[in-house]
């Protein structure tokens, strides 16, 4: 029997599925673990910890903000720098200074503000930036929240945890709908995590321009892409993340090509055309 809740967090909507009876105790507990996370990584919080260390340009981090700036880090150098949690600024420059559901639909013209900058991460647990550097972990926030509910969930049986299209599973078989040119394709998965990046849902304009919150690092600016979206079947959702970010940022063509490289099942959609399946999808 699927026992489901649902519930906001993170600015998004959180669906978490669990094929067992009598696990309300885990679905609690996974709740109030997705509410812990945000309170500590999310830039719109004054008082999270995020900010104060954007703030304070060092701080004694907890294991978690240990443990998602070296995922962030480790997916800047895997990714060549298309994946980075340096474009805080950017983002902000760009309109997204509050929760999208906040952000002005129109308002002047936008300017880049510069990503990248050092971030280190001491033995003794200190997180320090370079001066003007600010971290965004955008995506993988959630990633890493699915990832650490569906390990909570895990434990009362097989589970699928969505946080807004960021998915992690552990056990069971579960269909997910991904949306491609021309209607929907359906994945299953078993393991893992699935993700998806792109520029149909959070945009607004600036300057009369529409933008969006994917920040090409090489500009500052919203990245400009052949494509509208790209899904990632990844070893967990943070990964997930990182890559459809990265494929996203390519384009079509190199996406595709790394997406095979990797064996990444990947699910590539320009605005216009077909539905580019790589990474062993067909």
């Amino acid at each position: 029997m699927i026992t489901s809740h649902s519930f906001r967090s993170m600015g998004t909507d959180i669906e978490l599925l669990v094929d067992a009876d009598g696990a309300d105790r885990a679905l609690d507990a996974a709740e109030a673990e997705f509410h812990r996370l945000d309170a500590s990584l999310s830039r719109f919080r004054p008082a999270s910890e995020l900010s104060r260390l954007n703030s304070a340009g060092a701080i004694a981090a907890s294991p978690d903000l240990l443990r998602i700036t070296g995922l962030a880090l480790a997916a800047r150098t895997e990714t060549d720098g298309r994946f980075d949690p340096t474009v805080h600024d950017a983002v902000v420059a760009a309109g997204y200074d509050r929760t999208f559901a906040e952000v002005a639909p129109n308002g002047p013209a936008v300017q880049p503000a510069r990503c990248g900058g050092g971030v280190w991460v001491a033995g003794d647990a200190t997180i320090t930036l370079d001066r003007g550097v600010r971290l965004d972990f955008g995506g993988i926030g959630k990633g890493y929240a699915a990832e650490r509910a569906a390990e909570i969930l895990a434990t009362a049986g097989p589970c699928l945890v969505n946080a807004g299209g960021d998915i992690a599973v552990r056990g069971g078989a579960w269909p997910i709908a991904v949306q491609t040119a021309d209607g929907s394709m359906t994945l299953e998965l078993r393991t893992g995590g699935l993700a998806t990046s792109g520029t149909d849902r959070r945009r607004w304009r600036r300057g009369g321009r529409v933008v969006h919150h994917l920040i090409d690092p090489t500009t500052g600016s919203p990245a400009t892409a052949d494509l509208v979206r790209t899904t990632v079947v990844a070893e967990d959702a943070v990964a997930a993340e990182v890559w459809a970010t990265a494929f996203f940022l390519a384009g079509a063509d190199a996406g595709e090509a790394e997406a095979n490289a990797r064996r990444l099942p990947t699910v590539l959609v320009p605005p216009r055309g077909r539905t580019v399946l790589a990474g062993g999808l067909r």
